[in-house]
């Protein structure tokens, strides 16, 4: 089989295009012939050995995103059979892998991939929509009837996160930072959508909430955003951090002035339960559609680092993913 293996630390430039035999599933593990594999900004910080969640022995193969079809399957699984399509979702942190044509995971990284959804698209769930389900509900205790700002709406994180707080009856305010951006999250059900590269844009809230401001803000690049994120905040709110890139300059009387909470979420910390209460959820707005993964670019698998510097220098719009074959 054909996979993409780091051999040393570094940037994309270290990501190797290599063959190998297929993996053994063990004692309720599964095999999946994966034909696309999500990229995540994760991927990109962990292949530095500086991420600080996980910091693999090399050689490793990155990715914890997929989907494709089960080709084998270990002693004591009996919920999943050969030839049955699925989506992998969110690895055990230890593991990784689905940079590659096959992946061998434990059962409960595999679940069902309704027959409406591309490979792609079951490429695009895992990480993006379990994070922001998290940031949402999980972190931000979003309720029905409050208004999110959604930062970023347009990113592989940004989308699910606007799906599901409609979803849920929340009102949404998405941001992006082009004409195609903003369509895209519009396309999304996002009752308003602002141009986050025009100055001033979050003065447009106060007019949208009558001047109270959004309960709660999820924030894809705290670096850039926090400062300001309070000047739309109502009292009380809550700004979750999904995202930064560095340091920020920050006011510590802003949070006093809206008795605010600045969260901050890693799909990582999620508890067992967590996962399964996110999975559930997730995977049952799937299948009956309210959600849909949007795939915005695929590139194949032999060029993984190309994929990591598109996804990493440029607004990329909806989920990066590889073609596994």
């Amino acid at each position: 089989m054909h996979l993409i293996r780091a051999h040393e630390f570094g940037t994309a430039d270290v990501l190797r295009y290599v063959e190998d035999e297929p993996p053994k599933p063990g004692h309720s593990q599964v095999r999946v012939r994966l034909h696309a594999a999500g990229v995540n900004p994760a991927d990109t910080y962990v292949i530095t050995g500086t991420y600080a969640f996980l910091r693999p022995q090399v050689p490793f193969t990155p990715g914890w995103d997929g989907a494709g079809v089960v080709d084998a399957v270990g002693p004591g699984v009996t919920d999943l059979s050969s030839g049955q399509r699925v989506f992998v979702a969110a690895l055990p942190l230890g593991s990784s892998g689905t940079y590659a044509e096959y992946v061998v995971t434990g059962i409960e990284s595999v679940h069902p991939l309704p027959d409406s959804l591309t490979f792609e698209q079951g490429a695009a769930i895992g990480v993006p929509y379990l994070t922001a389900y998290r940031a949402l509900f999980q972190r931000g205790g979003a309720r029905v009837g409050e208004t999110v700002l959604v930062h970023g709406a347009s990113g592989g994180v940004g989308i699910p996160a606007v799906q599901l707080a409609v979803g849920a009856g929340l009102s949404v305010i998405g941001t992006a930072g082009s004409d195609a951006g903003q369509d895209l999250v519009r396309a999304q059900g996002a009752h308003h959508v602002l141009d986050h590269t025009r100055a001033g844009y979050l003065e447009e809230i106060q007019d949208l909430t009558h001047g109270r401001g959004v309960d709660l803000i999820v924030e894809m690049l705290a670096n850039e955003n926090l400062e300001n994120d309070f000047d739309a905040l109502a009292r009380h709110g809550r700004i979750v951090v999904v995202g930064a890139r560095g340091p920020v300059s920050f006011t510590p009387r802003k949070t006093m002035i809206a008795e605010a909470d600045i969260r901050g979420t890693a799909l990582w910390n999620m508890r067992t339960d967590e996962i399964a209460e996110a999975q559930a959820a997730v995977s049952r707005q799937l299948e009956d559609g309210t959600l849909k993964p949007v795939v915005g670019r695929t590139f194949p698998l032999a060029e993984a680092a190309e994929a990591q510097r598109y996804l990493m220098n440029r607004h990329a719009y909806g989920r990066v993913v590889l073609d596994c074959g």
